[in-house]
């Protein structure tokens, strides 16, 4: 069993995000889904940044942040696009960071927007679609591309298509054959982590 701390995306914790933890969950993970919101949700992503905009990203980021503090340590932190935030801070600053899960999403380990260096044997999964214009046409793939050359035990998966949100079954977006691909793949990262810690 691992311990996952799993942060939804900017159009908030919707049921997609909360199926998603469920299928985990039924692998036998502990997954813990805050909301970062209050409880608010967004028809569409640009509402949800207008919102995150409004709070600050500074601060939601932060926020989630501090709700780690309230969990043990050895956690694996997971994160679909604006969630990537928070848990790419984590594993790069809390000690005992067990793994990392970035979906959509992915920031540099080095240079000025950087949380620091990669953890020694802290395993990472990225996953995006090859068409995304967000995951590929704003820098994510290249910083992604970064750490798979740069850390040991780092995956990139791509998915065909052009959707954002692909995994999040309660959007127009969703993509089932690519989601059930997305989980198994997860799945059997947190099964070796389960195996191996």
């Amino acid at each position: 069993m691992a311990e996952v701390l799993l942060f939804h995306h900017a159009q908030g914790l919707t049921p997609g995000v909360c199926a998603f933890a469920d299928a985990l969950r039924a692998a036998g993970h502990v997954v813990h889904t805050p909301d970062l919101f209050d409880g608010r949700t967004f028809p569409s992503i640009e509402q949800g940044l207008a919102y995150i905009g409004e709070i600050g990203f500074d601060d939601l980021r932060e926020r989630g942040v501090r709700l780690a503090d309230e969990l043990p340590v050895e956690l694996v932190y997971a994160g679909f696009s604006f969630g990537v935030l928070p848990a790419q801070k984590l594993v790069q600053t809390r000690r005992g960071a067990r793994g990392a899960l970035l979906f959509y999403s992915c920031l540099p380990i080095s240079g000025e927007w950087s949380f620091g260096p990669w953890p020694d044997g802290v395993p990472v999964q990225i996953h995006g679609m090859d068409n995304d214009p967000i995951f590929t046409g704003e820098g994510d793939i290249d910083a992604a591309r970064e750490i798979v050359e740069k850390v040991e035990k780092a995956e990139l998966f791509l998915y065909p298509g052009d959707q954002h949100y692909f995994a999040d079954s309660s959007l127009p977006s969703y993509d089932a054959d690519a989601t059930a691909l997305l989980i198994n793949r997860v799945r059997r990262f947190l099964d070796s982590l389960d195996t191996s810690g």
